[in-house]
C-alpha cells in the first residue's frame, strides 16, 4: 500500500506564491513580497521543503522583477532623450 504524505497549505502557499513572482511581470514583485512573508511565517509553523523552495523563488522572483522595473525605466528614459 502506498503511503500519502499530507501536504500542509502553509508550506504551498508559499510555493506558489513564489513561483507565481517568476512568472507574472511587475504583479510579480508584490506577490514575491507576499511570499517571503509567507515563507517565514510558515517555517516557524513546520520545517519542509516546500517552504525552503517556495522562499527561494520569491527572492529569485523579487530580484527578477527589480531588474525589468529598471530595465524599462531605462529603456523609457533613453527613447525619451534621443
Amino acid at each position: 500500500m502506498i503511503e500519502k504524505t499530507a501536504s500542509n497549505s502553509h508550506s504551498t502557499t508559499p510555493l506558489t506564491l513564489g513561483i507565481l513572482s517568476i512568472v507574472i511581470p511587475f504583479i510579480g514583485l508584490v506577490l514575491g513580497v507576499i511570499g517571503v512573508v509567507v515563507s517565514r511565517k510558515a517555517s516557524k509553523e513546520a520545517s519542509n521543503s516546500f517552504v525552503t523552495i517556495g522562499l527561494i523563488c520569491s527572492v529569485v522572483g523579487i530580484v527578477v522583477q527589480l531588474f525589468a522595473i529598471l530595465g524599462f525605466i531605462s529603456y523609457y528614459m533613453m527613447t525619451a532623450t534621443g
